[in-house]
């Protein structure tokens, strides 16, 4: 029967070599991105909520116009 902790240790051990093998980004890096996330949020936010609206805005004016 195999010996669970040294499974374990293996695992732990590998995943940390695989982790300094990572190109990590620097705290520049990660600042641009994140406003670059932030923006295109907002951007598609907007986006999604002026079409709701004149969707919204459509359909009602169409059903008052049948009713």
């Amino acid at each position: 029967m195999k010996n669970p902790f040294r499974s374990t240790r293996i695992f732990f051990g590998e995943m940390v070599g695989e982790l300094q093998k990572a190109a990590w980004p620097t705290r520049s890096e990660l600042r641009d991105s994140t406003i670059v996330v932030l923006v295109a949020a907002v951007i598609l936010g907007l986006f999604t909520s002026i079409s709701d609206f004149s969707l919204y805005q459509f359909v009602d004016l169409f059903t008052k116009l049948v009713s």
